[in-house]
């Protein structure tokens, strides 16, 4: 895939970083994908930066369960429409993940933007499942590409940046292209997932596990998938 630029200054390059060493030959990857801004052409890859640092525990987390993991540091900060550079650089991600581990199965972890790119970029072939947190959603994103994906989606009740109304109506959408769909609601907690962390670890743990075949499928986000919709889209996490 080329990559450029879509503003101001040199084209950059976006990176992989692995979490920690894992087998050459990994059967299953899971990709995490961090938050970023609407409209920002500042580099994404310092490491200093809270929408980063919010996803390594989730990394690192998963790391030690299994799955080889990498952290995507995008080109830039900004969604930036209509470039839509976080999907840009998570299809130039999957496509390397596609090169290095062919016999792979990929999951997507991502937060905020990175959910949003997460979900615009399932229809990869290697991808099997996404689990998007809190994703800025806008009513505008297809949902075509989800189909034969297992889909979870997770928003806290003390939401303030992203609307949780417009990922339920987007999870209600997505079931009618994959039966394999649930959305979870995390109480007491906001865009910073840091009030119920072991609420959001275990949900991200038993739904990529399950689907990576590291772990049993879990019995309640099973039975969130199975229900029709509206149904199994505003379960309560934990």
């Amino acid at each position: 895939m080329r990559l450029g630029t879509s503003g101001p200054g040199p084209a950059r390059r976006p990176r992989l970083e692995p979490v920690r060493g894992g087998p050459a030959d990994p059967a299953s990857v899971v990709l995490v994908l961090h938050g970023g801004r609407a409209v920002s052409h500042e580099p994404a890859g310092r490491r200093r930066r809270l929408a980063y640092l919010r996803m390594l525990p989730f990394a690192r987390m998963l790391s030690s369960a299994g799955p080889t993991v990498y952290l995507l540091h995008y080109r830039y900060r900004g969604w930036n429409a209509p470039a839509m550079d976080a999907v840009v650089d998570t299809r130039w991600a999957l496509d390397e993940i596609g090169r290095r581990h062919p016999r792979s199965r990929t999951a997507l972890l991502g937060h905020s933007m990175g959910g949003r790119a997460a979900l615009r970029a399932a229809d990869a072939p290697n991808v099997v499942a996404v689990c998007a947190l809190a994703p800025w959603l806008d009513g505008s994103d297809p949902v075509e590409q989800l189909s034969g994906r297992s889909v979870l989606i997770a928003h806290g009740d003390l939401e303030r940046w992203t609307d949780p109304r417009e990922s339920y109506a987007y999870a209600v959408r997505a079931k009618q292209v994959t039966g394999r769909t649930c959305r979870f609601e995390v109480l007491g907690d906001g865009h910073a997932m840091v009030r119920r962390p072991a609420e959001w670890n275990a949900l991200v743990r038993r739904f990529l596990l399950g689907e990576l075949g590291l772990a049993p499928e879990d019995p309640r986000i099973r039975e969130a998938m199975r229900r029709p919709a509206p149904h199994g889209l505003a379960v309560r996490a934990g």
